[in-house]
């Protein structure tokens, strides 16, 4: 965990947001920037929607790095509930203390059940954990992709995000000395409640354009070639406007990049791209179909932009 000394100031302004993320290879455009900037300043979560593969749970462990702080992250998927996220009793240890407390002749039953649900049997998940972080900096929170739960859990999350704080019947409401920075997900595969949302500062995380995705290449692999990495981002932002089933995400283009400069390739050619194309897209069909005519006459319109681009 960060030593509370290390922990970095929060941004001052949207240009320092700016650089601060920019400082581990993070590009944000200045809208969100803004409104990470607020979320900081205000104290407020963060809800980040967009397609998958975008960059949106990058966020949370960019900011975690930048300022210094712990990133606890919540993972969401559906069937999770309240043992698994937020806290359970360590059952096994409470019936070794039940046996012990008989074997010695233990009778005070009160002083037992207290000792039996305290915070020594207490076992705490990620909920409770970026509440209850004592002796330094309040964590960032990252709940990634929401959308995988119910409205159960939805609902409950109303009272964490509204007053930094969680009720455990055996022990009373545990509340945040320091609110943690919070960063929703959803990948929207379900619409999320407005009561929900209303408690967060909102944007939508959008694929980036060229000339970022450009950078973003130059940054996470720096050994790839320069035309290849220009013919590797022409040809990823011309895949997303194909309707594919599955675009390919940031993650994916740095992936191809890698893989490409592994093979040792300095510019993409049909043979180039279908060997390493399973790290590019994820779906037998999108693969199918890029191999053949489709991804050929996808190359020859980048070849030529580029070209005319000089």
């Amino acid at each position: 965990m960060p030593d509370e000394r290390n922990t970095i100031p929060l941004p001052g302004s949207i240009d320092e947001t700016i650089a601060l993320l920019g400082d581990k290879d993070y590009l944000a455009g200045r809208s969100l920037a803004t409104v990470i900037f607020l979320a900081l300043k205000m104290k407020r979560p963060l809800f980040l929607e967009g397609e998958a593969g975008v960059g949106k749970t990058e966020i949370a462990k960019t900011l975690a790095r930048a300022l210094g702080r712990p990133l606890i992250r919540l993972q969401c998927y559906e069937g999770l509930d309240i043992s698994s996220a937020v806290y359970e009793w360590n059952y096994p240890a409470q019936m070794l203390d039940i046996r012990l407390a008989e074997a010695t002749g233990v009778k005070d039953r009160k002083a037992l059940e207290a000792d039996l649900f305290s915070e020594r049997h207490l076992i705490r998940r990620p909920v409770l954990q970026a509440l209850g972080e004592k002796g330094g900096p309040a964590p960032v929170f990252l709940i990634d992709e929401l959308d995988r739960t119910d409205e159960a859990f939805e609902a409950f999350l109303l009272e964490v995000l509204s007053d930094f704080q969680v009720t455990i019947p055996e022990l009373g409401t545990i509340k945040a000395a320091e609110p943690p920075i919070v960063v929703i997900t959803t990948n929207r595969t379900r619409e999320i409640h407005d009561a929900l949302k209303r408690r967060c500062l909102y944007h939508w995380v959008d694929y980036p354009d060229a000339a970022q995705e450009l950078e973003i290449i130059r940054r996470k692999v720096p050994q790839c070639a320069e035309t290849l990495s220009r013919q590797v981002v022409a040809y990823v932002q011309k895949l997303r406007t194909l309707d594919l089933f599955k675009n390919p995400g940031v993650a994916e283009t740095i992936d191809w990049a890698t893989a490409l400069t592994e093979l040792d390739r300095i510019a993409l050619d049909p043979e180039t791209i279908a060997d390493a194309l399973g790290t590019l897209l994820k779906y037998q069909d999108d693969v199918a179909r890029i191999k053949g005519g489709e991804g050929e006459r996808v190359l020859n319109e980048v070849r030529a932009e580029l070209l005319a681009a000089g």
